[in-house]
């Protein structure tokens, strides 16, 4: 068997670095919200680690339907140096039509990020966005204009402390 080459290699050592780290990810917190539709920017932020050290935010604008609760889980490893940030509709697949999206860290660069149109619900799996629906900065995920399909269940997040400077 060939070893997978290119992006499909780069994109599986991430996936495997990403399940490390949330292996060693300590006492995660989740919180409910509502997201809402209706056309209107919304924001959803919450505080993990030692004095609040990092920082996850959820910004929106969504359409059709009613209020959906979702859940964002926070984590962060032993040693505080990575935090990971879930974003998630527990239910699976969400019916509203998302217009944009941005998942933001504080404190922390990003390492790993996924995004899904569609979450795992009981025997289903998750179903990834395509590449070019989103893009990836070093300390936010967002809708790409144009390319973004309007679907979205879940948001995943491995990110690494800032460097301090001295």
């Amino acid at each position: 068997m060939a070893a997978p080459r290119g992006a499909s290699w780069a994109a599986l050592l991430l996936a495997a670095g990403a399940l490390t780290l949330a292996a060693a990810v300590s006492e995660p917190t989740t919180v409910p919200f509502d997201v809402r539709p209706g056309g209107v920017v919304h924001s959803f932020s919450q505080d993990v680690g030692p004095g609040g050290k990092f920082a996850c935010t959820f910004t929106y604008a969504s359409q059709g339907g009613t209020n959906e609760q979702w859940q964002m889980s926070l984590g962060t490893s032993e040693d505080s140096q990575h935090f990971t940030c879930t974003i998630w509709r527990p239910q699976g697949k969400s019916y509203l039509y998302f217009t944009q999206f941005k998942a933001e860290v504080r404190g922390a660069e990003i390492e790993y990020a996924m995004a899904y149109s569609k979450a795992a619900f009981e025997r289903e799996s998750d179903v990834p966005l395509k590449n070019e629906e989103f893009e990836v900065s070093k300390t936010a995920v967002s809708h790409r204009p144009g390319a973004f399909k309007s679907e979205l269940s879940k948001l995943v997040i491995v990110a690494k402390a800032a460097r301090s400077e001295l």
